[in-house]
């Protein structure tokens, strides 16, 4: 899917978020690379393969009533 230079890592590399940017969806949360990786805004992802990846954000510290 990638034709410029350098090419993009690959969708199972990774590295794979270093990818390229093709179509970006804000209004909806998503974006296509052009590895062909969809990522959401909360940070799942939907792989070319079909595989899905959780949303993997780290957590803040949680705060403890005093």
């Amino acid at each position: 899917m990638c034709s410029h230079q350098p090419p993009c890592p690959t969708a199972d590399s990774p590295l794979h978020h270093g990818a390229v940017i093709v179509s970006s969806h804000p209004e909806q949360g998503w974006s296509l690379l052009c590895n062909g990786t969809i990522v959401f805004d909360d940070t799942g992802e939907l792989l070319p393969d079909g595989r899905v990846v959780d949303p993997h954000r780290a957590l803040g510290p949680l705060a403890v009533a005093a």
